[in-house]
């Protein structure tokens, strides 16, 4: 499948893909595609199957998500790009650099979902088996865990990716049976680490807690960089400026060798 896209920055830069969480969009990374990373990159984003504007046809399995992704950037042109994933994004991003190491030049792993518990999955996949409508906006902000209240930037940007029903309540544009598909999946063992021979950054919030302890010792002798950030899941809310920065400091460094991991 050819999915729908944004792209932001300068046409003639290296390209940088993005892939987007569960649930969510490629225009998510609008924010920081106009304001940091497509200063420097042809930043592209895609919707993924079963998101927004792409088309919601099974199966949804992982491998079909990834064969979506090689065959729209391969349709772009693009031989080889930067990559980064945020969450879910994270983990195809990871089956990515094990299946086609060739098409990646270097990785970004923000909060990557590697493997979560069996009931972890099980409880979300069930949550999400009608969690496209909600009573409001702001509802659907407080059920994915938000503190606070939102800009007007950030309501005009979740508003966008819903529809309005007529008794009131919203509607968010996703395929609730392809994002309960994802979670089952979740449940199962993402590549191994060695499978990231390419320079890697792997940013996480530890408050977080979705990377264990174990996770991040299996991970930490294959990449180059291990980056910090405060807050929780939502990187690109309780730690923007950090996330932004760390991405394009890494991004825009010197190539180093991979170090070897004997």
């Amino acid at each position: 499948m050819i999915l729908e896209r944004y792209e932001w920055g300068d046409a003639s830069a290296p390209p940088l893909v993005l892939i987007h969480g569960v649930g969510s969009r490629a225009e998510s990374f609008r924010r920081v595609a106009e304001e940091e990373w497509g200063k420097h990159f042809r930043v592209i984003a895609f919707d993924l199957r079963g998101h927004n504007r792409s088309g919601w046809q099974p199966p949804w399995t992982h491998a079909t998500y990834l064969s979506d992704l090689v065959e729209s950037v391969t349709a772009l042109g693009i031989d080889r790009a930067h990559w980064a994933g945020y969450s879910f994004g994270g983990r195809l991003l990871l089956d990515l650099t094990a299946a086609r190491p060739e098409l990646v030049d270097r990785a970004v792993l923000l909060e990557p979902v590697i493997q979560i518990p069996p009931e972890l999955a099980l409880r979300r996949a069930t949550e999400e088996l009608t969690g496209d409508v909600w009573d409001s906006i702001d509802a659907f902000r407080r059920g994915h865990g938000a503190v606070g209240e939102a800009s007007a930037q950030e309501l005009a940007e979740i508003e966008a990716y819903f529809e309005p029903l007529p008794d009131g309540r919203v509607r968010r544009r996703t395929c609730q049976a392809a994002i309960v598909s994802v979670f089952s999946e979740f449940a199962g063992p993402a590549p191994h680490p060695e499978s990231l021979t390419m320079s890697t950054l792997l940013l996480y919030a530890p408050a977080s807690g979705l990377i264990t302890p174990e996770q991040l010792a299996a991970y930490k002798p294959h990449v180059e960089s291990i980056v910090e950030v405060p807050g929780l899941h939502d990187i690109f809310h309780d730690a923007y400026e950090q996330t932004a920065v760390a991405v394009t400091d890494f991004l825009t460094a010197p190539m180093h060798p991979k170090r070897s991991t004997a």
